[in-house]
């Protein structure tokens, strides 16, 4: 049955937020006079602030702890007393948001962990008794013969028995190029089979499984993430004792020495509307949601409060290399023709060859021929080579397209003065028995990348390349962008040990990824950058800011961002107190009544939340 809007609690709390700010613009304005003269600024107070002032009461009743919600009961309850409407509900409604964030990326990690258990496959196909049968994945053991068909996701460890595919391994090494694998290759759970069957050994059982030890990790990884403390939590119970005392001493001494109780009470209520605190409440949250409304003009959605603390003390960043730093997605880099052969020949040749094939390097190579408008032939005689590449017979022709090894296999020799790049794959051809051509293809590095990482090393930022790919690829890029520290060839639990030495060491570090395989580390790392347009669901949800557009040339501007939105919250805290005192001082000598301190109350709290406001229009330096 379908859960009614009226049960769900995120709605109910929108709308409270929603209607609370259409009171408070009304009451602001003066457009609207509720009867019997009561400020309409009082469907805030209700909406918010009730919910706050009982939360409060539990916490100090029931678990003995004083928290910012008790400074702000108090502000409240100074503000009534003074009668400012308008001021209560400003405070309720902006501290609702601010908890409504909160809650908002604490539940969207947990949704992050429920979709990273969503990839496991809940079905395995079995072989026994030379019958394929279908069992759960949590009854597969230890050598049993499982069957993988094309599309299907490797449900546990193994080692291919039977058959030769190609697996797209990007979910759990962040390889962009799908990988050959033949009988006798160990292979992973997460992976997919993209080409044709298999028949595989299992090597380990559900539970043990790569793809289960991941989200075992991601899990353990977000139970030990200790929360960001507020100032205002911290400094909770001083605040709410000082201003009792304040209030308490200031009745005490002005009726000791007045002798008018009616003179001393009025200083007293007056000393507690002007230390109810309420500008250093919304020092933080105004700063915040400017710094926010900031970083979503600039293509970046910030999470939280807590997102924009965690990136002000980063020191080391970490990019995951596949989708990140580059497109993510393999492309013919050049073609060379060689023996008279032109490019257009090579490549027609080879996707004629590859015309059928469900490999997805050859499907790249027969949309470019098609981009190109070269005719596609049928051929004839078409045999897979089992992890070199294909043979086949074109217009009398025949064609080989692989490895270097299928083409020494024929005794063909490649032309060895063609320097191919280290980072990418390459598909020889030869056409009857003479080396034609070869296509290079690679991942293409991401226009900004070089400028990112040159501006992070400006800022003294440490940078670091963690990556599934080969060594060789994982090299030639982190040399080509100036990374200073590269580690490749790992798994998803290796990027997080890795991270965790690095914190262990005291470094504050931010990893940027896109993919399955980076939630673990995006989700152990003090903070964390996913890519919105390209990015799994999983890694956005993991992550405190999202590149909206994937322009990683935003990472170095939300480090500089959040520095200077907390060099604004310790200016609004320093002055709020410090106005805070002051008026305290005049309020118990009198030099002002409670009307005067409701004005200097409310100076403080303009004070503060203009000061934040000026932080939308803040901008990086160039």
């Amino acid at each position: 049955m379908k859960e009614r809007w009226y049960h769900d609690e995120a709605k109910i709390r929108l709308l409270r937020i929603a209607f609370s700010g259409m009171a408070l613009v009304l009451s602001l304005g003066k457009w609207f006079e509720a009867p019997y003269g009561i400020d309409i600024a009082w469907i805030a107070i209700l909406l918010c602030g009730f919910p706050i002032v009982i939360g409060a009461a539990k916490a100090v009743i029931t678990e003995h702890n004083i928290k910012a919600d008790v400074l702000v009961s108090i502000a409240l309850m100074g503000c009534l007393i003074a009668r400012e409407y308008f001021a209560a509900g400003e405070v309720a409604f902006i501290m609702e948001i601010g908890s409504a964030l909160e809650d908002y990326t604490s539940e969207q990690a947990r949704k992050g962990i429920e979709k990273l258990i969503s990839i496991v496959p809940k079905i395995a196909f079995v072989r026994r008794n030379d019958k394929e049968i279908e069992i759960p994945v949590e009854k597969v053991r230890i050598g049993d013969i499982l069957i993988i068909h094309v599309g299907e996701t490797i449900p546990v460890d193994g080692v291919i028995i039977k058959g030769s595919t190609a697996l797209d391994q990007s979910a759990m090494t962040g390889e962009s190029i799908p990988v050959d694998k033949r009988p006798g290759d160990h292979i992973i759970s997460g992976a997919i089979n993209k080409q044709s069957v298999i028949e595989i050994k299992a090597a380990s059982e559900e539970k043990d499984s790569v793809l289960q030890r991941m989200i075992k990790l991601a899990k353990e990884s977000d139970e030990n993430k200790a929360p960001v403390v507020g100032l205002a939590d911290k400094w909770a119970t001083w605040l709410v004792i000082g201003a009792f005392v304040a209030s308490i001493l200031t009745g005490i001494v002005n009726g000791f020495v007045y002798s008018d109780l009616d003179l001393a009470f009025e200083r007293a209520v007056t000393v507690l509307v002007v230390v109810c605190a309420c500008a250093f409440i919304l020092a933080t949250p105004t700063a915040v949601m400017a710094g926010i409304g900031n970083g979503t003009k600039r293509g970046l959605i910030i999470k939280s409060g807590e997102a924009l603390q965690k990136f002000s003390t980063i020191d080391t960043v970490c990019f995951d290399k596949t989708g990140t730093l580059t497109m993510g997605r393999p492309d013919i880099k050049r073609i060379v023709g060689m023996a008279g052969y032109s490019e257009d020949d090579v490549l027609r040749y080879t996707a004629s060859a590859e015309k059928h094939s469900e490999h997805p390097l050859g499907k790249i190579i027969v949309n470019k021929c098609l981009e190109r408008g070269i005719e596609i032939k049928d051929v004839s005689e078409e045999k897979i080579i089992i992890g070199k590449g294909i043979k086949a017979v074109c217009d009398g022709a025949t064609i080989l397209a692989g490895t270097r090894d299928l083409l020494e296999s024929y005794k063909i020799e490649p032309d060895s003065s063609i320097l191919v790049r280290s980072a990418s794959t390459c598909i020889w051809v030869a056409v009857n028995g003479i080396c034609s051509g070869l296509i290079e293809l690679a991942d293409t590095v991401r226009d900004e990348a070089g400028e990112t990482i040159n501006a992070l090393s400006e800022q003294g930022i440490e940078t670091v390349l963690l990556t599934g790919d080969n060594k060789a690829a994982g090299e030639s890029l982190g040399k080509e962008l100036g990374i200073s520290t590269i580690k490749s060839e790992l798994l998803p639990q290796d990027k997080q040990s890795y991270i965790q030495e690095m914190q262990k060491e005291g470094k504050k570090v931010c990893m940027i990824g896109d993919g399955i395989n980076d939630a673990i580390a995006l989700n152990t790392a003090d903070a964390a950058i996913a890519m919105g347009g390209i990015g799994s669901d999983i890694a956005i949800e993991l992550s405190d800011v999202v590149l909206v557009k994937d322009d990683v040339s935003r990472i170095p501007y939300i480090l500089a961002l959040s520095k200077h939105v907390m060099k604004k919250i310790r200016v609004n805290i320093i002055l709020s107190l410090a106005i805070n005192l002051i008026s305290v001082v005049l309020a118990a000598t009198g030099m002002v009544n409670s009307v005067a301190g409701a004005l200097l109350h409310n100076f403080g709290s303009v004070f503060v939340v203009i000061n934040s406001i000026t932080l939308l229009a803040y901008q990086e330096r160039k």
